[in-house]
């Protein structure tokens, strides 16, 4: 059973109206005219904790920022997606956790401020996150890539699209409650919606069909759902079964499991969406776990 704060999470999140983004088709479009007329800052919170070193550069065209532990040696490097539905722009939770894993892998985080939509397309972001990972490989080593919802779609694009135009597989990509299907067809989604006080169906379509630029939805650029999955290299996943996106996740999980590649699904009952980044004590066990898992990944490569 969920703790309490889980329970009382949804509560949370229905009085707030978080899903008015995305039930409506003119929901999603209000909220990308809002965000497009008045964005929203994107830099890291003042009191971002004190044992992390924040740097940040503009050389791509993009603010890149780079958090590093103030002590110990780092090693490797992980690159963050943030989510938000390709339209929100990074949050402080988002910060805290990119911190988190700086200090408690001891790696270096890069966290690329990505063009949102109606500016932004996946055509473009995927290719930029491609070759910042090959960039940073070059500069620190060894990486990994991470991102939650939206940002758990660029996470996953990006992998296929190292290991199918440039050989590169990573040791391990950890997504949080990842879009994997932008179509939104899954048959089992209109059952699972009722209990998601977070996504919606309508709206969430219109955003997909802004982010997916010129390519078609089925693009592995996309919806990476329908990508190959063979030699993708280890996969972390954790996903509510509060959420929208909980029924294409599983299907993420048996078409990767059938290629032979390695995934620790974990499966939450009746916790929302991005749970991981929620203040539980279900949030804290899923953060605590995917930081281990980085750091096992980039120390097992480094020996």
């Amino acid at each position: 059973m969920p703790s309490f704060v889980s329970r009382i999470v949804p509560v949370y999140l229905r009085i707030a109206r978080a899903n008015r983004p995305f039930i409506s088709t003119e929901g999603a479009r209000r909220h990308i005219r809002e965000r497009t007329l008045r964005p929203q800052p994107y830099g890291p919170p003042r009191r971002l904790r004190a044992d992390v070193a924040v740097t940040v550069d503009h050389d791509r065209g993009w603010p890149i920022y780079t958090l590093t532990p103030r002590t110990g040696q780092p090693h490797g490097n992980v690159v963050y997606a943030h989510g938000g539905g390709w339209v929100n722009e990074i949050q402080p939770q988002h910060w805290a956790l990119a911190a988190e894993i700086a200090v408690r892998a001891g790696t270096t985080v890069t966290v690329p401020i990505y063009p949102l939509i109606p500016f932004g397309s996946a055509d473009v972001v995927i290719p930029a996150f491609a070759d910042l990972v090959l960039a940073n490989r070059i500069q620190y080593g060894e990486v990994c890539l991470a991102g939650d919802s939206a940002g758990g779609q660029i996470a996953l694009s990006t992998a296929v699209v190292l290991r199918d135009e440039h050989q590169v597989t990573l040791p391990r990509t950890i997504l949080i409650s990842p879009a994997l299907d932008l179509s939104l067809s899954n048959p089992e989604i209109p059952v699972v919606l009722p209990t998601d006080p977070w996504l919606g169906h309508d709206g969430g379509l219109v955003l997909g069909e802004h982010w997916r630029g010129p390519l078609p939805i089925s693009d592995p650029r996309v919806s990476p759902l329908f990508a190959e999955m063979a030699n993708l290299g280890p996969l972390t996943l954790f996903c509510g079964t509060r959420d929208i996106l909980w029924p294409d996740a599983r299907l993420l999980v048996d078409k990767a499991r059938g290629a032979g590649v390695e995934v620790d699904f974990h499966e939450a009952t009746d916790l929302v969406h991005v749970y991981p980044l929620t203040p539980t004590s279900e949030g804290r066990a899923a953060q605590a776990e995917m930081i281990a898992q980085l750091k096992t990944a980039l120390e097992t490569v480094r020996r």
